[in-house]
């Protein structure tokens, strides 16, 4: 399994954050209110960052001590680092559209808005990257038997 691209995550902060301004355009534009996050969202946020670090922490510690470890287990940590550095991702992007379209706006936006968008973007950043460092962590040694060929076709014409 390859790690997460730095390249996708802009590129999925870039989308969200199209989507996010984009969104509160049409609200505005149809007479409601702006879109404003609950302050939960980011207190979510960092347990899912913690919730990542704390299942690929086992992880990193049998690799450094030598101990063999279920590579599904591994497997099941990194799975979850990833898919939360693409929600990190996507969040912070989500955020971030959301506040320049509130900044872009004539009227001096509420604090309590603005506050919760900078919490959102903050702790969405902050679980990116936590769930890199996690990936990181579930990175396993190669096993010797890997870089041999495991089976090798029968030269045509060759020997039994």
């Amino acid at each position: 399994m390859r790690r997460t691209s730095v390249g996708l995550l802009v590129v999925l902060a870039l989308l969200a954050g199209g989507g996010g301004f984009l969104l509160d355009h049409l609200l505005t534009a149809s007479g409601r209110v702006t879109f404003t996050p609950s302050l939960l969202l980011p207190v979510l946020l960092l347990l899912i960052a913690a919730a990542s670090l704390g299942v690929a922490w086992p992880v990193r510690r049998s690799v450094r001590s030598g101990v063999r470890i279920d590579p599904f287990r591994a497997l099941r940590a990194a799975t979850l680092a990833r898919a939360s550095s693409l929600l990190g991702a996507l969040m912070a992007g989500f955020g971030a559209g959301l506040l320049v379209f509130l900044l872009s706006r004539p009227v001096v936006p509420q604090v309590g808005s603005t506050v919760a968008m900078l919490a959102l973007i903050g702790s969405a950043i902050v679980l990116v990257i936590a769930a890199l460092v996690a990936e990181q962590f579930c990175t396993l040694p190669k096993d010797p038997d890997d870089s041999e060929p495991r089976d090798r076709a029968p030269e045509p014409g060759g020997g039994h």
